[in-house]
């Protein structure tokens, strides 16, 4: 019989395969762009309706989601970011940078985070509050997923030339 899933297990990991294939899927998308002679920086700014945050703002919230998930799971401070890329080369910078960060955790920096109080403090809603499962289940991996998604249909309505195994990565 297998051990239970544990939080980390649960977390980390999934951040990690999720923004390297975001990386990904914004390699390709600025390549296509290279390769037809456009400005990549305007796919940066591109949306997939006039409401919604440009591809630059989904990589930005994606990987503050990530960063602030395992931090607030292990119950310590996350480092900020100012959110000034402007270019693919900093959004790659900044991609790396949360996945070295993420790369600090282990099984014993989550261990009892499934119970612990996290508090998430929203524009809109006031704080919200959960207990380290419900966070994780409820709030992190949703918002990392929709956002990680949304950038993916960006760069897919925008003509890149990306398919289904683009977004899931290899197989872990």
């Amino acid at each position: 019989m297998s051990a239970p899933l544990s939080m980390y297990q649960a977390s980390v990991p999934v951040f990690l395969r999720a923004l390297r294939n975001l990386r990904h899927v914004l390699e390709k998308g600025e390549a296509h762009a290279r390769g037809r002679g456009e400005d990549p920086a305007a796919l940066l700014q591109a949306r997939l309706y006039e409401d919604m945050l440009p591809l630059l703002r989904q990589v930005q919230i994606a990987t503050d989601t990530a960063k602030f998930g395992a931090a607030r799971l292990a119950g310590v401070e996350s480092p900020r970011f100012e959110d000034v890329e402007t270019t693919f080369d900093e959004l790659y910078a900044r991609l790396d940078a949360i996945a070295g960060y993420l790369r600090t955790f282990d099984e014993t920096a989550l261990q009892g985070s499934e119970t612990r109080a996290v508090t998430l403090s929203t524009r809109t809603r006031g704080d919200l509050h959960f207990d380290g499962r419900g966070y994780l289940l409820g709030h992190a991996l949703p918002n990392l997923f929709f956002h990680v998604t949304t950038a993916y249909a960006i760069l897919r309505h925008h003509g890149v030339p990306l398919g289904k195994l683009d977004y899931l990565g290899p197989a872990a």
